[in-house]
């Protein structure tokens, strides 16, 4: 595939990362592991994808999220965040949080319903994306930006509703290759002015966690795939930090024995480029996203280390229409051609197998609550994890 190059000031930009890289490997004695370059690529500090000033979201930048493509999707999930909240303490926490589309639109929903948190909380790394989400705000709902905190650290307790859409898969992995007598992890070296993959015998957290992969799935000789140990560490941070209330997580990946299928023997890693999706991570770092499906059993096993219940699990699609998706989209008269056909549009992409229905997924782990979730009313699949 042919990709499209990067304006001067950008290529400056990524060149200057190489070179932030290139130091680093070379300090660590020649080789890093490919979850310390995704990481540097991601979010070094001013210069890593989501640390710079490149436009990530939506048709200018390099891919588009569920609440960049219609106000459905944040108007729907409005339905779900209203029970949590009621069943928990009238407050979010939004960890990740892209333009502030989903946070502007999700508020303006609750609001509807009059059930606006007390506080909404965001905690994002990058200071260029909280002024997006700060201006995003204040344009699409400046009566309730008083109500919203840019976070710079994990709380130490919270009681309430966290919410991530899309953020487990930008979370740094670790590639591993299962040989036919050892396990291999994929690094990076430098070699001649350019980026080049080394293999290491695995060790660590991170043989442990392939070798215990290998015994519950059976992996060809061959079979290379991610472990995200960030995820999960993330995940058992926040089981030690929720007391009543639940982890609400969207994202695109599988079950474990849908993860390390024998079939899926490349691996999901995966990056976006001015809408061009491809796998070399090496092609501009700094510049393009790179990203990794998500092992959800993974996440519910540290969920449960945590002391936190499994609440649901299921498709993007089942959930949002569990939630009133279709009611939401008849607000809008269907002899307004104008407004009604672009929000069906949407709609279909979000439903639709062929789109982002199946292939994204919904999963809520929490404390202290027992009633059933909505979301999860019809078609939960918690017990394919």
């Amino acid at each position: 595939m042919k990709l499209p190059l990067p304006d001067p000031a950008a290529q400056a930009s990524s060149d200057a990362l190489k070179r932030r890289i290139a130091n680093e490997i070379d300090a660590a004695g020649g080789w890093i592991g490919f979850d310390r370059f995704m990481e540097l690529a991601l979010y070094a500090p001013g210069i890593g994808y989501y640390s710079g000033g490149a436009h990530k979201f939506g048709a200018a930048g390099d891919f588009v999220t569920a609440p960049e493509i219609s106000s459905l999707f944040s108007r729907t999930l409005a339905a779900q965040a209203a029970q949590i909240l009621a069943l928990s303490a009238p407050q979010m926490i939004e960890v990740g949080a892209g333009s502030g589309r989903l946070a502007a639109d999700l508020l303006l929903e609750l609001e509807q319903r009059g059930v606006l948190p007390e506080r909404y909380g965001i905690l994002d790394l990058s200071g260029e994306l909280r002024e997006r989400q700060r201006a995003t705000i204040a344009q699409r709902a400046p009566h309730l930006l008083a109500r919203v905190d840019w976070l710079d650290r994990l709380p130490e307790h919270f009681d309430g509703l966290v919410l991530a859409n899309e953020l487990l898969d930008a979370m740094p992995v670790h590639l591993l290759l299962w040989g036919e007598e050892a396990i291999f992890e994929r690094g990076v070296t430098w070699e001649g002015d350019e980026f080049a993959w080394c293999d290491r015998p695995a060790a660590g957290r991170v043989l442990e966690r392939a070798l215990a992969l290998a015994a519950e799935h059976p992996l060809p000789p061959g079979f290379l795939s991610e472990i995200c140990l960030a995820a999960t560490d993330w995940m058992a941070a926040w089981a030690g930090i929720l007391g009543s209330g639940a982890l609400l997580l969207i994202d695109y990946g599988f079950p474990r024995h849908e993860y390390y299928h024998e079939q899926r023997d490349t691996g999901t890693l995966m990056c976006h480029y001015r809408h061009h999706a491809h796998s070399e991570p090496f092609f501009v770092p700094g510049l393009q996203d790179i990203t990794a499906h998500v092992d959800f059993t993974a996440i519910v096993e540290a969920g449960f280390a945590g002391g936190l219940d499994l609440l649901g699990y299921t498709t993007q699609a089942s959930f949002l229409l569990n939630c009133g998706l279709t009611d939401i989209l008849a607000r809008t008269p269907a002899d307004d051609l104008k407004r009604y056909l672009p929000q069906a549009q949407a709609a279909q992409k979000l439903l639709s197998p062929a789109e982002m229905g199946d292939l994204f997924k919904v999963i809520v782990l929490g404390k202290g609550i027992d009633e059933t979730l909505i979301g999860f009313a019809q078609g939960d699949r918690s017990a394919t994890l």
